[in-house]
């Protein structure tokens, strides 16, 4: 069985009378160490497969599980705690704290996730993945003078600094240029393989697949 299992799942929405399904029982495995890309046009359910996956929102039929635990039994705090510890999330944009240092965008994170260090371990600990992904001389920057690509990077660390199991990322790359994008996504594929998380992303570009172990392309709601 592997980390993240989705089975035969499907999501419905209501909009009065109307009833569009979504997500028509989709059934997937994550496995640790691996880059699992979701393509497909928009409408597919590609993003809505993610957020039931990183249990943002709740499944229609069918059941989430993760490292053996189905999320639709647990309780809302229980499924929030367990998404600050062990889940870690990248998006289009990096969404950086304004009036944070890079370095205290990672510290927050520590904080948030609840992580059991001393402050001077936790300072170490941020300085070593900062300088892991080439960031370490930026670590007193304001947000405002880093480029895209080092925002994206920055975003990308906070995501991983709590050591999570899964890193969800919703189109990471998508406001970067090319050169950017492929030093975003080979920097994803590189931390997945280094800290054996599991990695599900959804992308609209397929020159990024060539970064990924494998990739799912869903048309209509399923896997195609």
């Amino acid at each position: 069985m592997g980390l993240l299992v989705l089975e035969d799942v499907r999501k419905t929405f209501h909009n009065g009378e109307l009833e569009e399904e979504i997500l028509k029982g989709i059934s997937l495995s994550l496995q640790p160490g691996e880059v699992t890309a979701l393509v497909g046009a928009s409408g597919s359910g590609k993003s809505t497969l993610l957020t039931i996956a990183a249990g943002l929102q709740s499944t229609s039929e069918g059941v989430v599980q993760f490292n053996g635990e189905n999320l639709s039994a647990m309780k809302p705090e229980q499924v929030r705690k367990l998404r600050a510890s062990q889940f870690g999330f990248v998006f289009q944009f990096a969404h950086l704290v304004p009036f944070l240092t890079v370095e205290e965008q990672l510290l927050v994170m520590l904080d948030v996730a609840e992580f059991k260090l001393r402050k001077a371990e936790k300072k170490e600990k941020v300085h070593q993945l900062l300088q892991l992904i080439d960031m370490g001389h930026r670590k007193h920057a304001y947000p405002s003078v880093l480029s895209g690509g080092e925002k994206q990077r920055v975003a990308i660390a906070r995501a991983i600094i709590h050591e999570p199991k899964v890193l969800f990322a919703d189109e990471p790359t998508a406001s970067l240029d090319s050169k950017k994008s492929k030093e975003v996504m080979a920097l994803i594929h590189d931390l997945t393989k280094r800290l054996n998380i599991s990695t599900l992303m959804v992308t609209h570009d397929e020159e990024m697949l060539v970064y990924t172990d494998r990739f799912i392309r869903m048309m209509d709601g399923k896997i195609v």
